[in-house]
């Protein structure tokens, strides 16, 4: 089996996320990583056996890396995909896939000259329950989806920040970073094409002057209605609802309530918070990675769909069909390899398939965040153009 040599783009909290995945799955092959900080090179040059470099130019200049993995803060998305697709790259880039759908022109129009492959992952819509979900709406014996509810309730907002991540226009904020998740999610289960949007955003912290949460109703095409709720202030938790499985299938202490904000009062001030959280990061002094194996499928909150004949609710165990005389959980096995899903789909697109998390798809995820914004802005639903359907 011809193996995948791939580059890293970003040592931060997105690559440890997905390294568990490209350091075990057996179709890829770590052999180059970029950062600015040296320690982060340091200890992925020690742990991988691979090469390592101060610049992303540098990654994509070299000779024995296939395919870069863009997982740089949200801002550099769109510059180092085009460097990548450039360099004769495949692209593998974290959401959210640009800031402007301008960018996102640039990115989709770079791989196309260049010949290579782009996918925007992995988002949660790559979780095997909400895959599952899928399958069971395309199968069609529950009849057409009507309705998605869908609702997360975290400590986004509190964890430790970098200035840019509580800067809006520098794609800080919930919006581009957790509502590019939820929106795949939903816009997945739909059908892909929503029409418009109608949506308030809440900013209720002048220390953290950014969204820090969002309500949005999205109409589809086909009839479709969308609910979407997202709140990261640290109060509720919707892993409660989740039988305390956490956001990466991990059990969660619920006796912990309060450590985010508790952690980031004692930090101090702006400049003790970015150190705080660069000690956190790959290869700061404070950094552990997960311990154990996930017991669970990842999730992105509460989910619930119904259909004409069932509601469909994801669970970190798979999927709960209520339908008229019966309830019953159609279970989904933990892959071998966490998060292989996003490996399976671009190999699949090295091979010549089209993948669903491509280009057009992620540039209309983003459209559906950006009218969010602009809908809560401006006190109006907001029409939606670059939309598009799920893959047969």
């Amino acid at each position: 089996m011809k193996r995948i040599r791939f580059g890293v783009a970003g040592l931060g909290r997105a690559f440890t996320l997905l390294a568990p995945t490209l350091a075990r799955d057996p179709r890829i092959e770590l052999v180059a990583a970029a950062d600015p900080r040296a320690p982060a090179r340091e200890r992925f040059a020690a742990e991988f056996g691979a090469r390592v470099y101060a610049s992303v130019e540098a990654l994509c200049a070299d000779p024995a890396v296939e395919a870069v993995y863009v997982a740089t803060p949200h801002a550099l998305h769109a510059q180092h995909a085009c460097l990548a697709a450039a360099a004769g790259k495949h692209v593998l880039v974290e959401k959210p896939m640009a800031l402007t759908l301008g960018e996102c022109r640039a990115m989709i129009e770079a791989a196309r000259a260049a010949g290579v492959q782009l996918l925007v992952g992995p988002s949660h819509s790559f979780d095997p329950p909400v895959r599952q979900a899928r399958a069971l709406i395309e199968h069609g014996e529950l009849g057409r989806v009507r309705m998605v509810s869908a609702l997360n309730y975290t400590d986004f907002l509190y964890r430790p920040r970098r200035p840019e991540e509580l800067d809006t226009a520098a794609g800080g904020g919930v919006v581009f970073s957790q509502g590019a998740h939820q929106v795949d999610v939903v816009r997945l289960l739909a059908g892909g094409r929503a029409r418009s949007v109608r949506a308030a955003t809440g900013n209720w912290d002048r220390a953290r002057p950014t969204e820090g949460a969002y309500c949005a109703w999205l109409a589809f095409e086909d009839g479709v209605a969308a609910v979407l709720v997202y709140s990261g202030y640290a109060h509720f938790d919707s892993d409660a609802w989740m039988e305390w499985s956490g956001e990466m299938g991990r059990r969660k202490d619920p006796a912990a309530y309060g450590e985010t904000r508790r952690l980031l009062a004692a930090a101090g001030g702006p400049a003790q918070e970015s150190a705080l959280k660069q000690a956190r990061s790959y290869g700061g002094d404070g950094y552990r990675a997960p311990a154990g194996e996930a017991r669970a499928h990842p999730h992105f909150g509460a989910v619930v769909v119904s259909c004409e004949r069932a509601d469909l609710r994801l669970t970190p165990a798979g999927v709960e069909v209520y339908g008229d005389t019966a309830q019953r959980l159609e279970p989904a096995p933990l892959p071998p390899v966490p998060r292989a899903e996003v490996i399976d789909e671009l190999a699949a697109a090295l091979d010549g398939e089209p993948p669903l998390h491509g280009g057009a798809w992620s540039m209309a995820t983003l459209e559906v965040c950006l009218a969010i914004l602009r809908s809560a802005r401006e006190a109006r639903e907001v029409a939606l153009e670059h939309q598009v359907g799920v893959l047969a």
